[in-house]
C-alpha cells in the first residue's frame, strides 16, 4: 500500500490539495480493507479538522462505494489501481483508476442474478457516476453529497 495526500489523511505531497488523499493499490487482497479505512479516516479528519459537515451515513456510503470500486478493479484489472478521494464543495469525489480499459455497464435488474451488482450499487448511492477510458485503462468517478444520507 502506498498512501499520499495533502494535509488530510497522511503524508505530505507538493501537488495535493489539503482536501484530498490517494492510495496506490497493488494486487494484495487486503487492499479493499485498506481503501475503506482510508476513506473513513479521510472523511473523519475532514469533519474534525476542517469543520466540514460529514454525516456518519455519508462515511458508510463512501466506504461501500470504495469497496465496490476496489473489488471490481481487483477482479477485472490485472495491474495496479489508484484510489483518489477529493472534497469539492459539498461533495466527496471517489475516483478509481485501473489498468483495464473496458468500461463497466450496469446490468438490467434481475432478481435471479447472483453477483455483479457493484456498479448498480454505486449508481444508486452516488449523485453522479462517470466512466471514461484513459491512456492506461479507465477512471470511474462517483460524486457523493457530504451532508446527506443519499447521493
Amino acid at each position: 500500500m502506498d498512501e499520499t495526500s495533502g494535509n488530510v489523511g497522511g503524508g505530505q505531497s507538493d501537488t495535493a490539495s489539503p482536501l484530498e488523499t490517494s492510495l496506490a493499490l497493488d494486487s494484495d487482497g487486503s487492499r479493499i480493507a485498506q481503501a475503506r479505512h482510508l476513506a473513513a479516516a479521510f472523511l473523519t479528519k475532514v469533519r474534525d479538522d476542517h469543520d466540514i459537515p460529514v454525516m456518519t451515513a455519508t462515511v458508510e456510503i463512501v466506504q461501500l462505494i470504495v469497496s465496490e470500486l476496489v473489488t471490481n478493479a481487483r477482479k477485472y484489472a490485472p495491474g495496479p489501481a489508484l484510489l483518489h478521494l477529493r472534497i469539492t464543495g459539498p461533495v466527496v469525489q471517489v475516483e478509481l483508476w485501473d489498468s483495464n480499459p473496458d468500461l463497466p455497464t450496469a446490468k438490467a435488474p434481475n432478481p435471479r442474478r447472483i453477483g455483479q451488482h457493484g456498479l448498480e450499487i454505486v449508481t444508486a448511492l452516488a449523485r453522479t457516476v462517470t466512466t471514461e477510458q484513459t491512456p492506461v485503462g479507465k477512471r470511474i468517478t462517483a460524486d457523493i453529497a457530504l451532508s446527506s444520507a443519499t447521493g
